[in-house]
């Protein structure tokens, strides 16, 4: 069986991060680790094939090379998983769909074509799927029925099929799962609210798997919120940094946690001794009420600005999320997460205003209200709510260009980077020495040229760079990457005012038409 592995392409988003990527040389941010789990729990007598669409498109020969298509796809991923679909089917394949968007929407990839819907978690659907094939069963559909597997029984991914020199980093999991019940997300609703994880020798064989291929660069957790089993994880690092000292620390860590993270100073630490050196948090609002109306409860126990700066002082660069659009949320919920950013001196925020995604708490609570504009829900940045808010939606919109558009300020983004590098930790690994790579050269001089001569904000670049070699000596390469991430934040807040603005001149436009055509009713009646 040859099975030909088609990951879709992502459109521009805040993770896209083109402009940095180029600096580097490289294409994608991070691969496709579900495809190259599913190709790892298939049978190993198969033959694989993986193509990656974000690198490069599938040839006319990857389509005739094979007997079996098989696509796993994200919201986000929507056009081109159901286009890809299509194009296989003209060519007469067999297709087989799974993953996150499937999974919550079924029926899109069925009407597209697809042969079998492989949904839920791989480890209990995959097998069932390969049983149908060897049945000669044309098509199925193949559900766990509410089950979660043990994943200490998940096979080490094939990365052997990635082609590394296109990604920036690669992706390990060690966790599904989160014990939160935040109303808009989904995790739990895929995963579940009790997280499962890896034994530390599984992440261990995968890590080897990788230094044994040659990479040498990050690896990011992509666990939705790493610390969920605090226990478990603790064991992880402890194992996990006498394995980076002894490999003499090739990988560099990031990850997602919850804010919690900041109230337990061992597993910090236990972070920095491992090479993990930034943490994406799910910080959404500094409104306490909107808060507790989404049930983020974690988020409001103690103050998010000392939490976000405990984190920081430890070592690790915050990363943080915001989201406007939640139920009673007063005017100037922008203008408030642009302050929070600044106080809090949190360099890059991905931002976005709050989407329903199917069959999460929010989604079910908004369908029995009536309240559901289309059911696209999506969480890219250029997407109007799929929701009616409770207070205008054009207001929401205006608000949120203005706030991202303020948030990657070239002024006020090196300020606020500068502000955290500051008081950032100093790392606790201690890295041998080695040359940097004409890539790393090449891209230190773009930046410097860039952001050190051609724009009007040279003098502070140049300010807050030599003040951080001073200042905090032990962070200036890492400060000096952050400062290059507005090279795509720049070109990319251009397209979220625009594409947003034209949304909304096409909302308001139908608004008035709706209006026009309900006087309109009465009139004729009258006459």
């Amino acid at each position: 069986m040859r099975v030909l592995l088609v990951y879709p392409l992502f459109p521009k988003t805040f993770w896209s991060y083109e402009k940095i990527l180029e600096l580097v040389n490289r294409k994608v941010l991070l691969p496709p680790l579900g495809l190259v789990t599913v190709a790892a729990i298939l049978p190993q007598e198969w033959e694989f094939k993986l193509v990656d669409r974000n690198i490069r498109f599938v040839t006319e020969e990857d389509w005739a090379w094979a007997d079996l298509v098989i696509l796993s796809a994200m919201i986000v991923q929507k056009v081109d998983l159901l286009e890809q679909i299509r194009e296989a089917k003209r060519r007469g394949k067999r297709v087989a769909v799974g993953g996150p968007y499937p999974t919550s929407v079924p029926c899109e990839a069925t009407e597209a074509g697809a042969d079998y819907l492989i949904l839920d978690e791989g480890e209990i659907t995959l097998p069932m799927f390969v049983e149908a094939i060897q049945k000669g069963e044309t098509q199925g559909i193949f559900r766990s029925g509410g089950e979660k597997p043990d994943v200490t029984s998940t096979p080490v991914p094939r990365f052997d099929l990635l082609e590394f020199d296109a990604y920036d980093s690669m992706s390990v999991q060690f966790s599904r799962g989160c014990p939160f019940q935040c109303e808009f997300c989904d995790i739990i609703v895929l995963y579940g609210r009790k997280p499962r994880t890896k034994t530390p020798a599984q992440l261990l064989a995968e890590l080897d798997y990788l230094y044994e291929l040659g990479w040498r660069r990050s690896v990011f957790m992509v666990d939705d919120n790493f610390i969920g089993n605090k226990r478990n994880v603790k064991l992880l690092l402890k194992e996990l940094k006498v394995w980076q000292a002894e490999h003499k620390y090739p990988f560099r860590f990031n990850t997602e946690a919850s804010i919690d993270l900041a109230e337990d100073p061992e597993l910090m630490q236990l972070m920095l001794e491992c090479y993990f050196d930034a943490v994406f948090v799910g910080i959404e609002t500094p409104d306490e009420e909107s808060l507790q109306l989404t049930k983020k409860f974690q988020n409001t126990r103690s103050s998010l600005i000392d939490a976000v700066q405990t984190i920081m002082r430890a070592g690790l660069r915050p990363m943080a999320g915001f989201i406007i659009g939640f139920d009673g949320e007063k005017s100037g919920a922008g203008d408030r997460i642009v302050r929070f950013a600044e106080l809090a001196a949190i360099p890059s925020t991905t931002f976005a205003m709050l989407q329903a995604l199917p069959h999460t708490a929010l989604w079910n609570r908004l369908e029995k209200e009536g309240r559901m504009r289309n059911k696209d829900g999506n969480i890219n940045q250029t997407t109007l709510m799929n929701f009616i808010p409770t207070r205008p939606l054009e207001e929401i919109a205006r608000e949120y260009v203005e706030a991202f558009w303020q948030l990657y300020d070239p002024k006020l983004f090196l300020d606020r980077t500068y502000r955290c590098f500051l008081m950032m930790g100093a790392p606790v690994c201690k890295l041998p020495f080695k040359w940097p790579s004409w890539v790393d050269v090449r891209a230190f001089l773009i930046v410097c040229w860039r952001q050190g001569f051609k724009r009007n904000t040279r003098w502070i670049f140049w300010h807050h760079l030599f003040s951080i070699i001073k200042r905090n000596p032990a962070v200036w390469e890492h400060y000096l990457t952050v400062c290059a991430h507005n090279e795509h934040f720049l070109e990319y807040r251009q397209i979220v005012r625009d594409e947003i603005e034209a949304q909304v001149a096409e909302f308001l436009a139908n608004e008035a038409e709706h209006k026009l055509n309900e006087a309109e009713v009465p009139a004729k009646l009258a006459s």
